[in-house]
């Protein structure tokens, strides 16, 4: 399970961009590019115009004798309806379309290059569930997706489900049905974004979470899956967390105002979301609730936790108004996930002693009793669980590297003991990306997807009987994508301390040098345990094809090392994750992948904050920076529990109400530590709706470096005014994201054809 974090999600922290100079390495069909000695400059035929500049209205904080001024308090609007503030950010949003207008031509063009790749029209791999194949459908032109399911044939459906079988199509092919067209419903809105797209068990209804705004508050609908009619109330104002109790009843979360997940409710259909019954309020505002179903769809399970601790509920499907029942207890820096099959739940156990984790089985009789399946390890993390009627799957991650392990399970009834050495699944590329995939629990088929920086998202089903993979879906790439022209390779750079920090680099073999002369793009994240894998994003080789080295630094704080990798990186040893950054890139200078006139790097949300951090610390190791949705203004949020995330997150940065945290935490917030010195060309973005980083905290950050910085390299701050923290919804949308993101970095590093700047 995801907690909700300061993290960009998978979409976000995946997209990643970056850029150089005049190059020998660029194909010869690109024209000569434009050379000047800043971004300014290279737009010399477009009349100056400056940046804005916010009023100061001064705003005296203090603690421990340590007194701070925020000039920029005032931009912090919590209905995001204040005229002047609203003025302020159309401003710079106006400024900023101002300094790109010069570009404007070649923008386009990388656009429709990018979006050239894509295969408009598609489908996803089927996944059958019952007696459908469910899929997503893709359409020419159209920004979002078709919900659809087609019949499983009769002579597939007399038999269980093989990795050999295919959903047919053509005139002989049961007939597709639509269940839900996002298009149709998206009309009207800036924004739209379906989560938890639930079937009922018996297949008749659907329930989803739509949110039309960017702000990550749901309104929940059902509707028959045949007719698309709507059936009982709407709920309101919820999560996404939501998952069927029987086929006339949805258990789902709501949040408190701080928009921290605190009440499970059990819904029938047909009555008023007012006469829900609470199942489970979370009082602790350290602690937030998650809801989610065991594989074998017997049980929902409720999980409360914080950045230490979690326990767990669960609740029987069949007999909902008995409530829930207490799985696992809270006890302090326990975590523990939990699942389900035959007469046993299964657990992921991590404590201080046992930190990579452990999996112990408990009789839904007696769930106080346990026995270990498999043994903590030191160098094996255990991340996740998936269960199957025959097989236990592992997902764990040793050295940096993501790894299956698939276990025989012993008949229902028969005893449960320690599982001794289980099968892998082996991988072609030396550095690679996994994600776990619904699968049907009664079968012996897993499913799941793999990418590396250089092999675009594959869907398989593994044959966990007889060990075999059968590649069921890979996304196509157009444009004339040859995967043997890039190379991938695992580096490892050594931060001040000595620790090994792992590099996952991607370039195009026939147009890198290695000699210095190359752009590269780093990226980073470092914080809330989560790993960014070295997955495939096709906008990517836009830069790749231009001779762009992209790298992403698996820098502490993450979760790539296992647990211990996390726990050195946070609370009062988060300066490990910035400076494990500049030890990458230091590293990647002296073995001459770049110089630092070559070298841009990229952050977003927590990353934001990376960003921030590593500009203030060393800004002349780089020549472009982009900070996405940055949290950045850490000691003033995590001073204020009225925002949303703070109080479930002192466990992750620290509580500054307590004296060593507060200085150390401001010894490294990018707001309190803007000076009066040189900067690389900076790119700030923001979302108005964010839940999660309020827009007003990259809006003071671009304020202070306004008034401070020392040099004459651009400042560019765009806030989208109808998006949260994930930015827009539109697949197109992201692309055109992409493009202007990549066109300034295009910039900075003087690689923009003459013939394309406007």
């Amino acid at each position: 399970m995801i907690q909700t974090t300061r993290f960009c999600g998978v979409v976000g922290f995946f997209g990643l961009l970056h850029f150089p100079l005049l190059l020998a390495s660029f194909s010869s069909s690109f024209p000569p590019l434009v050379g000047a000695n800043s971004l300014g400059s290279s737009m010399a035929d477009q009349p100056a115009k400056q940046p804005p500049t916010a009023k100061k209205v001064e705003h005296v904080m203090e603690l421990f004798g340590d007194v701070r001024v925020d000039n920029y308090y005032w931009l912090r609007d919590d209905n995001r309806s204040n005229p002047e503030v609203l003025s302020y950010l159309k401003e710079w949003n106006a400024y900023t379309d101002s300094i790109m207008s010069g570009t404007k031509k070649f923008e386009a063009e990388l656009f429709a290059e990018i979006k050239g790749r894509i295969k408009e029209d598609d489908v996803t791999a089927p996944l059958r569930k019952g007696p459908y194949y469910y899929y997503k459908k893709t359409l020419l032109g159209k920004e979002y997706v078709q919900h659809c399911r087609r019949p499983v044939p009769e002579s597939q459906a007399a038999r269980p489900p093989s990795v050999g079988d295919v959903m047919l199509n053509g005139t002989d092919a049961p007939p597709e049905h639509v269940i839900l067209d996002e298009n149709v419903m998206a009309q009207g809105h800036d924004y739209f974004s379906i989560e938890s797209f639930k079937v009922s068990p018996n297949h008749k209804l659907v329930a989803y979470a739509e949110d039309t705004k960017g702000d990550e508050i749901y309104t929940v609908r059902v509707i028959d899956a045949e007719t698309g009619a709507p059936v009982g109330k709407t709920l309101s104002s919820v999560t996404s967390y939501l998952e069927w109790a029987g086929d006339s009843a949805l258990v789902y979360i709501t949040m408190d105002a701080t928009l921290r997940p605190d009440k499970v409710w059990l819904h029938k259909l047909g009555t008023d979301q007012s006469s829900d019954v609470c199942l489970y309020h979370e009082k602790d505002d350290t602690f937030s609730i998650d809801l989610y179903a065991s594989e074998s769809k017997k049980y929902l399970f409720v999980g409360s936790e914080s950045k230490t601790t979690r326990f767990n509920f669960y609740l029987d499907v069949t007999k909902p108004e008995n409530g829930l029942v207490v799985l696992t207890p809270r006890v302090d820096g326990i975590d523990t996930y939990v699942s389900h099959r035959g007469n046993h739940f299964f657990i992921r156990r991590r404590s201080d002693e046992f930190f990579n984790s452990e999996v112990v089985a408990s009789p839904v009789g007696n769930v106080s009793e346990t026995t270990v399946l498999i043994p903590h390890r030191e160098s094996v993390k255990i991340q996740d669980i998936q269960l199957f009627s025959d097989h236990l799957v592992l997902h764990e991650r040793e050295n940096g590297l993501q790894k299956i392990i698939i276990h025989q399970l012993p008949g229902v009834g028969e005893p449960l003991k320690g599982l001794q050495s289980g099968k892998a699944v082996d991988f072609l590329d030396p550095i690679y990306s996994l994600e776990s995939s619904e699968s049907e629990f009664s079968s012996s088929i897993l499913r799941y997807s793999y990418s590396s920086l250089k092999t675009p998202p594959s869907v398989y089903d593994y044959d966990m009987n007889a060990g075999s993979s059968v590649l069921k879906k890979i996304e196509t790439v157009l444009g004339g994508f040859d995967a043997s022209k890039y190379v991938t390779e695992r580096k490892w750079a050594t931060a001040p301390d000595g620790t090994q920090i792992p590099l996952s680099i991607v370039y195009r073999k026939d147009l890198v040098k290695l000699d210095g002369s190359d752009p590269l793009f780093l990226y980073g994240y470092g914080s809330y345990e989560i790993s960014v894998d070295p997955s495939f994003k096709a906008s990517r080789l836009s830069l790749l094809d231009r001779g762009f080295i992209y790298t992403i630094a698996h820098i502490r704080g993450g979760g790539e090392m296992g647990r211990k990798w996390y726990e050195n990186g946070k609370l009062l040893k988060k300066r490990n994750t910035f400076t494990d950054f500049i030890a990458s890139a230091e590293y990647l200078i002296g073995q001459k992948y770049c110089t630092k006139e070559r070298l841009v790097i990229e952050g977003r949300s927590a990353g934001g904050l990376l960003m921030g951090a590593v500009l203030n610390m060393r800004p002349d190791l780089f020549t472009a920076a982009v900070a996405g949705v940055p949290f950045v203004d850490v000691v003033t949020t995590m001073l204020d529990p009225t925002i949303p995330l703070t109080t479930a997150e002192w466990e992750e940065w620290g509580d500054p109400r307590k004296k060593d945290f507060y200085f150390y935490m401001k010894s490294y917030s990018p707001v309190d530590n803007v000076k009066a010195q040189n900067y690389p060309h900076i790119l700030v973005t923001a979302g108005l709706n964010d839940p999660r980083v309020l827009y007003s905290e990259p809006a003071k950050f671009v304020s202070k470096l306004r008034e401070m910085k020392t040099d004459n390299n651009t400042l560019l701050f765009k806030c989208e005014l109808g998006a949260g923290h994930f930015s827009k919804s539109g697949r197109f949308e992201k692309l055109q994201e992409d493009a202007f993101t990549y066109t300034f970095l295009m910039k900075a590093l003087h690689m923009i054809p003459v013939k394309a700047s406007a």
